[in-house]
């Protein structure tokens, strides 16, 4: 669906499955933090990279997640209210 650009069909798909899942499962929150990051809200995605590292610190959302503060911290607001 992320590849489809169907987004928020992708963010609901992996919010069921979550909350279905009898055991948490880092990958669906990867995902999701990934959907949400792709739609743009971008504390829902850190969210997500967090609850997943603190199921799997080798998750790859851990990589994803330095990614995204990377970015946030690169980013300065300030210039685009000139």
């Amino acid at each position: 669906m992320l590849e489809n650009n169907e987004v928020g069909e992708a963010i609901e798909e992996l919010s069921i499955l979550i909350d279905q899942a009898e055991k948490p499962n880092d990958e669906l929150f990867y995902l999701r933090g990934n959907a949400y990051r792709k739609s743009g809200n971008w504390q829902m995605a850190i969210n997500n990279y967090l609850e997943a590292m603190q199921i799997n610190p080798e998750s790859p959302a851990s990589g994803a997640y330095k990614m995204t503060m990377d970015i946030l911290n690169f980013y300065n607001k300030d210039m685009f209210n000139q």
